[in-house]
């Protein structure tokens, strides 16, 4: 006779979720954008205004340019005072980052975590056949992470 356990049957362990979350569900479409041809003054007040550190910098049809971000637009005032510069005249154009990193609406958040810490980027644009459709920061991802269950990402 063999021997008994009394502790029952045991729970099967949770799966995790079967569709990942995505970055185009946490992504910002409703962005703070900047011309090529815009005074860097006035760019450096919208980002005041608005309270935020950066943002894309696109054509008429919002294809993506570039990034002008804070730090683009401190480089600039230092320069200026450096160099004994006047500040009119300069476009955002001139300072913005150009080479710009994106990611796919289709990732999922998980690997997007992943491209922050990589990367050390504040921010990503996300771009459908070249034109801007959205953006994702840090906060976005963090927003994502305390919506999924303990289970999938261990907190």
């Amino acid at each position: 006779m063999g021997i008994k356990s009394f502790q029952g049957k045991r729970a099967e362990p949770e799966k995790p979720a079967s569709e990942p979350i995505l970055v185009k569900d946490y992504m910002s479409t409703s962005l703070i954008t900047f011309r090529e041809n815009e005074d860097i003054k006035d760019a450096i007040e919208k980002l005041i205004k608005h309270g935020i550190s950066g943002g894309c910098v696109v054509d008429e049809k919002n294809r993506l340019l570039g990034v002008i971000s804070e730090g683009d637009c401190l480089k600039h005032i230092s320069d200026s005072r450096y160099y004994n510069m006047p500040m009119d005249e300069n476009s955002v154009g001139k300072h913005m980052t150009c080479n710009v990193k994106t990611i796919d609406g289709n990732m999922n958040v998980l690997d997007a975590a992943k491209k922050f810490i990589e990367l050390k980027f504040r921010r990503f644009p996300i771009v459908e056949e070249g034109i801007l459709v959205g953006q994702i920061s840090q906060r976005d991802v963090l927003r994502a992470a305390l919506n999924l269950k303990a289970s999938n990402w261990h907190l």
